[in-house]
């Protein structure tokens, strides 16, 4: 359970579970890097290494958020996470490594927001084939951007897609 005093509002249940579902059709999740933007308490990071994921970078620019995600995966045991604490923007600007699927849970109220596929899609880290999943409130329509493919909505949780 992670502390209460961290900034951060975690996907609900029961779109994580619906994302799973989906991902789970499209990925065998033993074979993939993933890439969680904007980590929080790491909740996607952590669910997709409980599925086999070898390769999983989780990136928050919050201290007590990135520390409660290696301090969660140490204590269960998983290797195969690497955290890094940053300004997602200057990591986007830097990483090198490509990645089969990206997440991105922003906070609602980020200016950038509305730009966010397209910054996170012209990096080019996101290997062919691979797909760009957008968590934003019911306000953003991501439909007309480069790269969209489907939308999601599991209660006030929306999910946009993208290769």
């Amino acid at each position: 359970m992670p502390p209460k005093n961290l900034p951060v509002r975690p996907t609900t249940d029961m779109a994580r579970e619906g994302l799973f579902n989906i991902l789970t059709g499209h990925f065998d999740f033993e074979e993939i890097s993933v890439l969680d933007l904007f980590a929080g308490t790491g909740s996607i990071s952590l669910e997709f290494a409980s599925r086999g994921c070898p390769h999983i970078t989780s990136v928050d620019v919050n201290d007590r958020c990135a520390v409660f995600i290696r301090a969660t995966a140490v204590r269960l045991g998983i290797t195969g996470i690497r955290v890094v604490r940053a300004n997602v923007f200057t990591f986007l600007k830097t990483e090198k490594i490509t990645y089969d699927l990206i997440f991105a849970d922003p906070p609602y109220d980020l200016p950038a927001l509305a730009t966010l596929p397209d910054t996170v899609l012209g990096t080019g880290i996101l290997n062919t084939g691979g797909w760009l999943i957008v968590e934003h409130p019911r306000q953003i329509d991501f439909a007309e951007e480069n790269g969209f493919f489907d939308h999601r909505r599991y209660g006030q949780v929306n999910f946009s897609f993208f290769m």
